[in-house]
């Protein structure tokens, strides 16, 4: 059954990250819980398409602040996105002095080359903004996964900072917003968080993230198979989406996974 292996891979991560799984799967709006009691509006698959409800006045203006986000693209000349791309480095690297910003060292972060910029392609500024968060909100799950120190890893890692920058491509694609509204049960309901946080996409990308290497773990992946582990994440959180009682990103199981 899907959901029975579902529940498998989701054990075996929190293991992965030394958690009690006790204090999780227990309780009403437990993970096991919400599984049993998928809303009848998702049988068929929290992909099926649905039509969009009235958004309220703020739901429109937070969509159309993060869809302004989105649409800057990541400007290597600009003196605002170097800043940013400095302060990552100092909160990635607190002890260590800061590089030019084309060095090799960068590389140590996980770009592919000395000059971050030219990683960022369909990502954005907007992924660059995903990471910083991720370091200021959740400073413990960051440092543990830029350093992979986590579970048995694989000879040939996936590089953090370019992951990063896959999870906001895949995130926008997967809520739909780059297309006017969504009309996936997981882009709706990622409006309804939205209502009740205005970070509930800087939120949901650092559960992503935190879900994505507990899935990379589970399937003792290497390199060559992030495309596969990106897809697999991503199905893990519609699925997350889609379980009811979730008003807000922290009601995520996946949630339970993160560390400030």
């Amino acid at each position: 059954m899907e959901l029975a292996s579902y529940s498998v891979e989701y054990i075996v991560a929190l293991d992965c990250h030394s958690y009690n799984f006790a204090n999780i799967v227990l309780g009403s709006g437990s993970f096991i819980a919400q599984l049993l009691h998928l809303p009848s509006n998702i049988q068929n698959g929290p992909s099926q398409k649905l039509l969009l409800p009235a958004l309220s006045p703020l739901q429109e203006e937070r969509l159309r602040n993060l869809q302004q986000r989105l649409g800057v693209p990541f400007d290597g000349s600009r003196l605002e996105h170097q800043d940013a791309l400095k302060q990552l480095w100092r909160l990635a690297y607190p002890n260590r002095e800061l590089p030019s910003l084309k060095s090799e060292l960068w590389k140590d972060m996980g770009w592919q080359g000395p000059d971050p910029s030219t990683d960022f392609r369909g990502g954005g500024f907007i992924s660059l903004e995903n990471l910083i968060f991720f370091a200021k909100q959740y400073p413990e799950s960051f440092q543990r996964l830029l350093h992979k120190q986590d579970g048995a890893r694989a000879d040939w890692e996936y590089p953090f900072a370019v992951a990063g920058i896959n999870i906001s491509f895949m995130l926008v694609q997967m809520l739909e917003l780059q297309t006017g509204k969504p009309s996936s049960v997981a882009g709706i309901r990622f409006l309804e968080l939205l209502g009740e946080d205005e970070m509930a996409f800087d939120n949901l990308y650092c559960v992503a993230f935190q879900m994505m290497d507990a899935q990379w773990l589970v399937k003792r992946a290497s390199y060559m198979q992030f495309n596969d582990v990106l897809k697999s994440t991503r199905t893990q959180l519609e699925r997350e989406l889609a379980l009811e009682d979730i008003s807000s990103v922290k009601d995520l199981p996946a949630y339970n996974l993160l560390r400030r």
